[in-house]
């Protein structure tokens, strides 16, 4: 439920709402905009729906939600979310591009691909601290010494840090190391760790899950705006079917899809929803053209020698080639790279 008030109402109009709504157990959310001022009801609204509120002062209309997802809606706020990253923002005209290799494995390594995606327009360093894999045989990331990499490098390049957070344990530890946590397709639905990162004060960046439907997507965004953290940023990387020509299939009617349900920004990964190199270029251009908020790309200097994932990932200079093409699809929508 939203409570939509006056253009005239007061501080005291809106407090003395909020008050209300607060003595019902209930919390609240506020968005305010240039001509109005939005009161959001979070938790169970069964009893806020036998109250008169509409009679109180300033209010001029109140209003059922109808999806489940409430906090993400477009029902509750109408105007497109810009996700600050330290700087750098998702959701407006400007296009952010993540890339850098899957896991972290040395710091000459990611500090050559670094300087080389920076060149090339990228705005933000991706790099695996922890990796969730498939066998518990696998390379599982260098942990701790690996997120110090992660630092030192933006230190050196600027480029701000995307990193995956996999357990609530590492999250005190990881904060001060990461400008945006990742929220990979297999935690999409691990609650518990969602809200805990709606509790911090640092952006996230939530992955659909592999055979998750846009309703599931959108309420696991829905756990973490309701702890208070409205700072995500969602990605969609493909889902499973039955196709087995590509690792995932690219899902990017989810782009306008997202957009007409969801004020938050929407970026595309290509490396995941395709798994294979030479695809990802021309699924990226048309993730683009489909509105996306963004790119998260994965680029090795060596793919060969790659620990994880060398079959999606670009090398620098087809990376180059790509950020090349995408700039007149992004001026055709009036938008840019930088």
């Amino acid at each position: 439920m939203i409570i939509v008030m006056e253009s005239t109402a007061t501080k005291d109009d809106i407090q003395a709402v909020v008050d209300k709504i607060k003595g019902m157990g209930l919390d609240v959310h506020l968005s305010s905009g240039k001509e109005r001022t939005i009161i959001g009801v979070i938790g169970d609204e069964a009893e806020v729906r036998t109250k008169p509120l509409s009679i109180y002062k300033g209010v001029e209309k109140v209003m059922a939600i109808l999806q489940p997802f409430k906090l993400v809606s477009t029902e509750f706020k109408k105007e497109r979310s810009i996700i600050d990253v330290d700087g750098v923002r998702f959701g407006g005209n400007l296009i952010p591009i993540i890339a850098g290799p899957c896991s972290v494995e040395t710091e000459e390594g990611l500090l050559d691909v670094a300087y080389k995606v920076k060149a090339a327009g990228a705005s933000l360093i991706r790099g695996g601290a922890f990796k969730p894999r498939t066998s518990p045989y696998s390379f599982q990331g260098l942990g701790e010494e690996g997120l110090k990499i992660l630092k030192r490098v933006k230190q050196k390049t600027g480029l701000r840090v995307v990193t995956e957070l996999m357990d609530t344990r590492d999250l005190e530890m990881m904060l001060p190391y990461a400008d945006m946590l990742q929220i990979g397709t297999r935690n999409m639905q691990n609650f518990n760790l969602l809200k805990e990162v709606g509790k911090v004060n640092k952006p996230i960046l939530l992955k659909r899950g592999m055979s998750a439907t846009i309703k599931e997507f959108l309420m696991s965004a829905e756990y973490i705006l309701s702890q208070g953290n409205h700072n995500v940023i969602l990605c969609e990387r493909g889902i499973r079917t039955f196709s087995d020509v590509t690792r995932n299939t690219a899902d990017i009617s989810a782009i306008p899809v997202v957009h007409s349900l969801s004020h938050l920004p929407i970026i595309f990964d290509p490396s995941h929803a395709v798994g294979i190199w030479k695809y990802i270029s021309p699924i990226s251009l048309a993730a683009i053209a489909a509105g996306a908020d963004g790119l998260i790309i994965e680029v090795h200097s060596n793919p060969k020698e790659a620990i994880s994932d060398g079959e999606q990932s670009l090398k620098p200079e087809t990376f180059k080639s790509l950020m090349r093409d995408i700039k007149p699809i992004a001026r055709a929508l009036g938008r840019t790279l930088e």
